[in-house]
């Protein structure tokens, strides 16, 4: 008997209308169909995407379109579109990512084998253009104990290849304001808060990247932003002083180097 779950999906303006074809259908075409597709439509959008919308609607009964008047960023809209979620277990999706086949079947398999579970991700693959052309793999630590010290130095969780228990989000106080960190932020509180976290070993989604992603994770401002969520984690008890010195350091000269220095440390030193 399956299980139910919804998938929870945010789309603003700047999404590529083709893009995010590619992502419905992948969502859609699983071996495990979902229960329903919450897409939360951040705030008006282009003509080019309404049109793919209203595609989807008339070919899918199970997309349910949630409007909000004005772009609230990420995190907001997806605290609004998991109000509507109707089950408890939600997996998250990007309008620019494609899921592989078996995304849904293989996470609600590693629910039902542990009740306990609140978070299970995977490992992404990254492309540029065409999923033929892999350029690294995001790979995590698989059990609970590993994924808690990881957190302490990098996000822990995939975002867009995540499946959560919607209410153990919730009782970890949801998204939360915290700009560029908002799933990071998520993670934390909900392993401060006791959930438990699993990471399947193998990929389960192709992750569009590109040199404008590397650009946007650059500069001054992303490494003052970085910091004060480095600093949000030491004050939650997370993280000691000294780890979180470390993380400053680090942190900020990766941000402060050329782009292209920074595309090599993503892909050759952080990536396997």
């Amino acid at each position: 008997m399956q299980q139910d779950f919804s998938v929870l999906i945010s789309v603003y303006f700047r999404e590529t209308p083709a893009f995010m074809q590619q992502s419905l259908d992948s969502v859609f075409d699983q071996t495990v169909k979902p229960s329903e597709v919450v897409l939360v439509e951040d705030g008006p959008l282009t003509q080019e995407l309404y049109s793919v919308i209203e595609e989807y609607s008339k070919r899918w009964s199970k997309l349910k379109i949630i409007k909000l008047d004005n772009n609230l960023g990420l995190g907001m809209a997806l605290n609004e579109g998991l109000k509507h979620c109707s089950y408890d277990l939600v997996a998250r999706m990007d309008t620019d990512d494609i899921c592989k086949p078996d995304r849904f079947e293989k996470q609600l398999s590693k629910f039902r084998q542990d009740e306990k579970l609140d978070v299970v991700s995977a490992w992404i693959d990254e492309f540029e253009e065409d999923i033929t052309t892999i350029k690294s793999t995001r790979k995590l630590p698989e059990i609970h104990s590993q994924i808690y010290q990881y957190g302490k130095s990098r996000c822990p969780v995939n975002h867009p290849v995540v499946m959560f228990r919607k209410n153990a989000v919730i009782a970890a106080g949801g998204y939360q304001h915290m700009p560029l960190f908002e799933d990071y932020y998520l993670w934390v509180r909900m392993l401060v808060n006791g959930a438990k976290f699993y990471n399947i070993q193998e990929s389960l989604l192709y992750f569009r990247t590109s040199d404008a992603m590397f650009r946007r994770r650059g500069g001054r401002s992303y490494a003052k932003t970085e910091i004060t969520f480095l600093w949000t984690m030491y004050k939650l008890g997370y993280v000691g002083l000294v780890s979180t010195i470390k993380n400053f350091l680090i942190r900020y000269f990766v941000r402060i180097m050329p782009n292209k220095m920074r595309q090599y440390v993503y892909k050759n030193l952080l990536r396997k």
